[in-house]
């Protein structure tokens, strides 16, 4: 959703500050419910859809505005950020449709709901995404 940088760029202090930072601005975002589906099938991921996008983009920007008081900056662009759950990736080429076609018969979605935010350490090592929470930040508060 929000980059910060590699790994060996990133200072732990700059770390704890952006986490501390987004838990303050989290903390104003209350939790929410998304409807995830339908599948949409990319030349290189299988996502579901996300909607209503409003709680999403709110998460991001409490993040991104934690990101830019440490760092004065952000960086990846604002714009071109479309919600979504990557279900699979793909790591080598091949057809696309017998996954589509297979994807075509689900019509049902389902709800989530978001009441966290998941700050993690995200690598590509071993050709797939791999990752480890570094802090789960709690959403503010939930109405339910």
């Amino acid at each position: 959703m929000q980059g910060l940088g590699f790994v060996g760029e990133v200072g732990e202090e700059d770390v704890r500050a952006t986490a501390d930072g987004a838990a303050e601005r989290l903390a104003q975002v209350p939790a929410f419910d998304v409807s995830l589906g339908p599948a949409i099938v990319t030349p290189e991921a299988l996502l579901l859809t996300v909607a209503p996008e409003d709680g999403v983009r709110a998460v991001r920007s409490a993040i991104r505005e934690a990101v830019g008081e440490v760092w004065g900056e952000v960086p990846e662009a604002a714009d071109g950020f479309r919600p979504h759950v990557s279900v699979a990736y793909s790591n080598a080429d091949g057809p696309a449709g017998p996954v589509a076609a297979a994807l075509g018969t689900v019509t049902s979605s389902v709800t989530a709901r978001i009441a966290s935010a998941e700050l993690i350490v995200l690598n590509r090592d071993n050709r797939m995404y791999e990752w480890e929470t570094s802090r789960s930040v709690p959403l503010g508060k939930d109405d339910r």
